[in-house]
């Protein structure tokens, strides 16, 4: 039966793939709406899963797009799919893979939001750095938008990990890949303000958690979702725009370096990206800028 080649694919990634316990719960919900699929409209395919075919997989895909589903989810879904039955014909439990010609769609390339420099300025100068939690996060603006390091990278920094005489930060990326990012002199001056303020959020608490460079008002290591609602706190009072996460940053970050030229290949190494197409998404939101204004001030752009 269908069910049990699951079991045993999910017992597999879990167990000798060592995925991450978000992608194994992916997996599942993926391949258990696969299942209640065939339930309704190939029943005996659920017993006899070496009947299940191309058609039949692309008559499934075929109903997600038609739902309106989005087509990232789609393309997820299919790798799902490609996966297990890679996984079943390996093993022997089938002997073809129905998903040898199927056709993953193009995903929809989002532009992925940013504020333009004059916006960021005004972000910059909300926090009240003479209060303790205002230097914090001061710092967290200024550091996010100087480095455009992920929101990730910036809750496991230690203060060992600042360089503040060269104005460097190390940082661990994706793949457990570190790397060095500059920062410029004004987020210097913010995160020093912070280091001098933070005792007094640390000084109390000296759990394994305070040993993080940003802390909570208790002295632990700030969390993701934390860092999520400072930097939405700021955002919101000077743009509208619907993406209100640390990632603006680091989008407004790479978009305003190659806005004055910077080599995308530098900026690539910046960001950490593993591929060169990452990062020529910000390449493409400049572009789009450019003939916006040129449609709008060029007498013979219509």
């Amino acid at each position: 039966m269908l069910t049990h080649f699951v079991e045993l694919f999910l017992e597999y990634i879990e167990r000798e793939r060592n995925f991450s316990p978000h992608t194994s719960i992916s997996y599942t919900k993926d391949l258990d709406q696969f299942q209640s699929f065939l339930q309704t409209q190939f029943p005996e395919a659920l017993q006899h899963p070496e009947n299940i075919d191309q058609d039949i997989v692309r008559s499934f895909l075929s109903l997600l797009l038609d739902s309106g589903m989005a087509r990232k989810s789609v393309v997820r879904k299919i790798s799902a799919l490609r996966s297990f039955f890679k996984f079943a014909v390996r093993r022997k439990l089938l002997v073809s893979n129905p998903m040898s010609n199927v056709v993953t769609p193009k995903a929809e390339k989002k532009l992925p939001q940013f504020l333009d420099e004059r916006t960021v300025e005004e972000m910059m100068n909300i926090p009240d750095a003479e209060t303790t939690l205002g230097a914090r996060d001061a710092a967290i603006l200024e550091l996010l938008y100087s480095t455009g390091m992920r929101r990730g990278e910036l809750v496991e920094l230690r203060e060992g990990d600042i360089d503040f005489y060269e104005r460097t930060v190390k940082v661990v990326g994706k793949g457990n890949k570190e790397r060095i990012i500059p920062f410029g002199k004004k987020a210097q001056r913010a995160l020093e303000h912070y280091k001098y303020h933070r005792k007094e959020l640390s000084g109390a608490d000296r759990s394994p958690g305070a040993e993080a460079f940003f802390v909570t008002v208790k002295g632990k290591g700030l969390y993701p979702s934390a860092v999520n609602s400072i930097v939405k706190k700021y955002l919101k009072e000077v743009s509208e725009i619907k993406q209100q996460s640390p990632h603006v940053l680091r989008h407004s970050f790479a978009t305003h370096l190659l806005d004055r030229g910077a080599d995308i290949f530098a900026v690539k190494e910046l960001l950490g990206h593993e591929s060169l197409s990452t990062t020529q998404i910000y390449t493409h939101m400049t572009s789009e800028r450019l003939k916006k204004v040129y449609r709008q001030a060029h007498p013979k752009a219509s």
